[in-house]
């Protein structure tokens, strides 16, 4: 019970302070960088997640740098677009993962989003991209960010599959860099959060990694160990549910939000499990609420089934399951976060 207590206790304070921390302005240029790499289109923890950063963004926390979408299709990018426009930062560039994944298995359909429109007909969510067949390759867009970055400063959010990560790794120079792939991320990033692998006492293989299992050999096999990542494996967030009707409940006072119109439009009748929002409340708000494992290094199977080996040198670590407590505790940070009242001015 006093460890309970005392857990409790902890967990506020570090609320707390996340409530106020964006009280402090911050100068731009110090702001943590991110981009992010989703495979939006498939189940709703990707908006959750996306709805936290661009919050973020308006809090002062961080600078979105850009959006990767890493699930093939231009209405899955059309999605991310929403989301930009939605929140009043349509001038965040997005680019589309194009070959490298055949599919992916989609659990709530919601590529329609773009098109919901009101009783008359008026669309009720716009977007702002006028030809989405113009938006780049995934991997050119890392390397056109990567190379106008300072050293060592760019976090990396990867909350889908790795095949666009995988095509930077395999770059060579362009336009943009006479740098490697491996170079710019060796040099530009400071660190990957990564939704990936399970660390349980039998060894699972995790979606994510399965789904191209190419190109996660060649991410394991190419990315540089000089730069930590950090895991955030399948079992933690399978400890974390949002509510249907939590999430309706969360959303019902806002604009016409595009969560909201996905849970009502696409009958959702499934809890989401809080998977991706995980990666993104680590990236920014840093390491405080997650108990983490030791440094080591992890290697992949040819079945996607991912290995821990401790190692004072190793760059890898992964976050591990908490508590009931825990558990509500950052379900609220996530609710906080992404159903947050948004400002007249900028909800469309």
């Amino acid at each position: 019970m006093k460890k309970l207590f005392a857990c409790s206790v902890l967990l506020l304070l570090w609320l707390t302070a996340c409530s106020h921390s964006a009280e402090c302005p911050v100068a731009d240029d110090e702001l943590p960088a991110l981009i992010v790499d989703t495979d939006i289109g498939g189940c709703t923890d990707d908006l959750f997640a996306l709805a936290m950063l661009h919050r973020y963004v308006d809090e002062g926390r961080c600078r979105l740098l850009g959006v990767v979408v890493d699930r093939p299709g231009e209405e899955n990018a059309m999605l991310a677009d929403v989301l930009n426009t939605f929140y009043g930062h349509s001038s965040i560039p997005i680019a589309l993962a194009r070959g490298g994944l055949e599919g992916g298995e989609i659990w709530t359909d919601y590529r329609d989003l773009p098109h919901y429109t009101d009783a008359q007909g008026v669309p009720l969510i716009r977007g702002s991209l006028t030809d989405v067949a113009d938006l780049p390759d995934g991997y050119r867009l890392y390397r056109r960010l990567l190379a106008s970055a300072p050293e060592g400063s760019v976090r990396i959010c990867s909350i889908g599959f790795v095949n666009v990560l995988a095509s930077l790794l395999l770059s060579q120079g362009d336009e943009y860099s006479p740098l490697s792939g491996i170079e710019l991320v060796r040099r530009k990033v400071k660190s990957l959060y990564i939704m990936a692998g399970s660390f349980a006492s039998e060894p699972q293989v995790e979606y994510n990694l399965s789904r191209c299992l190419e190109a996660s050999h060649t991410f394991f096999d190419l990315w540089p160990a000089e730069v930590p990542i950090c895991f955030s494996p399948a079992e933690v967030g399978e400890t974390i549910d949002y509510p249907v009707e939590q999430v309706l409940a969360d959303f019902s006072s806002l604009p016409p939000h595009p969560i909201q119109q996905v849970y009502q439009r696409c009958r959702v009748d499934e809890d989401q499990r809080m998977w991706d929002p995980l990666v993104v409340l680590q990236a920014v708000e840093g390491d405080a609420l997650f108990t983490l494992s030791e440094p080591g290094r992890v290697w992949m199977d040819d079945s996607a089934r991912t290995y821990f080996e401790p190692d004072a040198q190793g760059r890898c670590r992964y976050q591990k399951p908490g508590t009931a407590t825990w558990c509500q505790a950052v379900l609220h940070r996530i609710r906080s976060l992404a159903a947050a009242p948004i400002a007249p001015s900028v909800a469309r």
